[in-house]
């Protein structure tokens, strides 16, 4: 079982609260962060979703950031954090399930940027549907958002990013556990492991890498409005007795995309504290 009486204060580090400063890890690099706005949250102090730390960390490592989301408010007021800050932000609108929109998405990027090393497809929807109530409008309703829209993004980058550029799909750790019940969603994000493989090949002859990152679960708006739907998702034992946060998740995302893992390619980096790598079951409170 997992440890009930551990602190989880020993593994929350100023990096996890996003209060560390940048270190120049992008100098110089421009990214299109799809998904970098995010839902309204209960108390915005305490939280914040992973397209926003994203576009905040990236921006403090030095990179320029088009911070794109269906959501015009929402992606103006990610590029304002960054600005604020004294980064370079700027606030594009697109709705990546419609597939005009992508090509719309990178131009005005290009634009507003001059070029684009690095791409993060961080976007996702959910119907709640368990199996027995799927139907193919929902089903393809799902994939148009978490898997076409994602090799759309992938197509284009691998022709519009500069050569050596990165390209980052986020996919979740419920791509490997059906806990949740919500099959649409869980297959659409297993895929995104495959499709990082199939870009990373394509990309080789221009340098391009393509890896995922699988995010387990994280204090974000999102996070907290899913706990809300379903309280047994909050209640559940978790490394560290707590979850984790965008910030940790933005970290490992930073690393796949900045030179640091020049050699990671074709990869699935799970950010979940090992809660989905069979780990759970032997952590003991005995610590053996």
């Amino acid at each position: 079982m997992i440890h009930q009486d551990v602190n989880p204060q020993t593994q929350l580090f100023e990096t996890s609260l996003g209060r560390a400063p940048g270190r120049g890890r992008l100098t110089g690099k421009r990214a299109l962060i799809v998904g970098a706005g995010q839902r309204p949250a209960d108390d915005p102090a305490t939280t914040i979703g992973n397209g926003r730390a994203m576009s905040l960390l990236f921006a403090r490592e030095g990179a320029a950031v088009a911070c794109v989301d269906r959501d015009a408010a929402s992606a103006q007021e990610t590029a304002d954090l960054v600005r604020a800050e004294g980064g370079t932000a700027e606030a594009i609108i697109a709705d990546v399930s419609e597939p005009d929109a992508i090509g719309r998405m990178f131009d005005e990027a290009v634009s507003a940027l001059g070029a684009l090393d690095i791409a993060v497809a961080n976007i996702g929807v959910s119907n709640g549907h368990r199996l027995h109530n799927e139907t193919p409008q929902t089903w393809d309703a799902v994939m148009a958002v978490n898997l076409r829209a994602h090799m759309l993004i992938a197509q284009r980058a691998l022709t519009e990013l500069a050569e050596g550029g990165t390209i980052l799909f986020v996919s979740s750790a419920a791509s490997v556990s059906p806990l949740g019940r919500n099959p649409a969603y869980e297959s659409s994000k297993a895929a995104l492991s495959a499709l990082a493989r199939a870009t990373a090949v394509e990309g080789q002859a221009r340098g391009i890498r393509a890896n995922a990152v699988a995010p387990g679960l994280l204090d974000t708006p999102m996070g907290r409005a899913a706990s809300a739907r379903n309280p047994a998702r909050a209640t559940r034992p978790v490394p560290f007795g707590r979850q984790g946060t965008a910030w940790e998740m933005a970290y490992a995302s930073l690393f796949l995309v900045c030179s640091e893992s020049s050699y990671v390619n074709a990869q699935t980096l799970f950010v979940d504290a090992g809660a989905n790598q069979n780990v759970v079951s032997v952590f003991r409170r005995d610590g053996a």
